[in-house]
């Protein structure tokens, strides 16, 4: 007997296009080259610059002592500090308290949690600040806990948000299946609202950064430390030395923050 004739069959994306099969574009980069540069090169232009112009400035002896000694860098690192301790206590605080009040049994509380909330950001920072000193003494905990009361409504207002605006007929589809609440909070409800809650954690960084300076009015040092100091001595380069680092650490957070925001975005809801 012959045996049978074995055609070769083409295969891959060239065959697919000659039989008619639509191919599937491949997935975007998450991150562009541009969003990766640009802010970055925009900052070290920034601090270069007024690197050169400190070079040639012509300081006076109260100047040069409020620069030197290491002064500017440890204002920057108790700045740094100040911002991540009170980040990280407003999402413990913040993120598991929206998701309880969008629990059927503590939703009555929702109204009672945000007027509160409101209230921490409503009062102006330095009023807050003033208080918590009378109240608990000059230190750097009274600057934490006005940094966290402060920055604690955008967080909580976008986890109730962002929880509260899933689609009904998904999480009965997850119930349907046979999850149980944990999981259906795990694995549906968290993952479809993490954009939201993204987005409020990056507010909440940037509004710490720039209540952060205000810490020096309670003995907590950071960068406003050189701001003050420049504007009751009245010696400019110092406060433009504090304005300007202060700016560019709130840019450095706020890209950092947005790099995040795109790599913890589950890819399904990339738009």
């Amino acid at each position: 007997m012959t045996a049978p004739e074995v055609t070769n069959v083409p295969s891959g994306p060239a065959a697919e296009e000659k039989a008619g099969v639509p191919r599937t574009p491949p997935a975007p980069p998450r991150i562009s080259w541009q969003k990766l540069t640009v802010l970055p090169a925009a900052l070290v232009a920034l601090l270069l610059a007024t690197y050169l112009w400190f070079q040639q400035a012509d300081l006076d002896a109260l100047s040069r002592n409020a620069l030197s000694g290491g002064q500017v860098s440890k204002a920057l690192w108790q700045h740094i500090q100040l911002t991540v301790i009170s980040t990280f206590f407003v999402l413990i605080i913040a993120i598991p308290l929206g998701i309880l009040l969008t629990r059927r049994a503590f939703s009555r509380a929702t109204p009672v949690a945000m007027a509160f909330a409101n209230m921490g950001q409503a009062t102006p920072a330095i009023g807050l600040l003033a208080l918590l000193v009378i109240w608990l003494g000059i230190g750097r905990r009274a600057a934490l806990i006005g940094m966290i009361i402060y920055a604690i409504l955008p967080v909580l207002s976008n986890t109730i948000t962002g929880l509260k605006a899933n689609d009904p007929t998904l999480l009965e589809a997850a119930r349907g299946i046979g999850m149980s609440p944990l999981g259906v909070l795990r694995r549906v409800e968290l993952p479809l609202a993490v954009p939201l809650i993204l987005a409020g954690v990056r507010t909440a960084l940037v509004l710490n950064v720039g209540t952060a300076t205000l810490a020096v009015f309670g003995g907590g040092g950071g960068l406003g430390v050189l701001i003050t100091t420049g504007i009751t001595n009245q010696r400019m380069p110092v406060l433009v030395l504090g304005s300007i680092l202060t700016v560019a650490l709130a840019l450095l957070v706020d890209w950092l923050a947005s790099i995040a925001e795109l790599l913890l975005r589950p890819r399904g809801l990339q738009s």
